[in-house]
């Protein structure tokens, strides 16, 4: 009888001892997977970082050579009427990686210039100024009508 309670005993612990690194590979399989969200703080910044005390810094009649060292590179500039120079950022969050995305903060900052490469004017744009901008499409824009597979194969026999 003593010896039937010692083997039960070494077969429970040899039962025990084998159920752990099983129990560690589950919680490590099941871990795994979230280790992908591990450091997503669910904001990204977008376009030019823009600090307002430089914006504040840029006065009517400055050389444009002083708002470039100023402000730093635009993000954009006019190409039809007039010079301007555009800084443009935005902010969107998400609570959840892969959940959907919204737009926080947009700020557009455009710097107007006269002929002579002075600054005319600062404008301020933000979100309640405008609609947000799309900074990145995965959508080609077609000029044309849009047809579906269906219809353009009824097409090519007449119906």
């Amino acid at each position: 009888m003593v010896r039937q309670i010692r083997a039960f005993s070494i077969i429970s612990v040899a039962q025990r001892l084998l159920r752990a690194p099983l129990r560690f590979a589950l919680g490590l399989a099941l871990a795994a997977p979230l280790a992908g969200c591990l450091g997503y703080d669910g904001v990204i910044n977008h376009g030019a970082v823009i600090d307002q005390k430089r914006v504040a810094e840029v006065k009517t009649g400055m050389d444009a050579q002083q708002v470039l060292s100023t402000m730093g590179t635009p993000s954009t500039t006019s190409t039809v009427g007039g010079d301007a120079w555009y800084y443009v950022s935005q902010r969107i969050e998400r609570s959840v990686a892969f959940m959907p995305q919204e737009v926080t903060d947009q700020r557009v900052v455009a710097i107007y210039f006269d002929k002579n490469k002075k600054v005319q004017r600062v404008a301020n744009y933000g979100m309640e100024d405008g609609k947000p901008v799309n900074f990145l499409s995965r959508t080609t824009p077609v000029p044309t009508a849009e047809y579906h597979l269906l219809q353009a194969m009824m097409s090519k026999f007449g119906m």
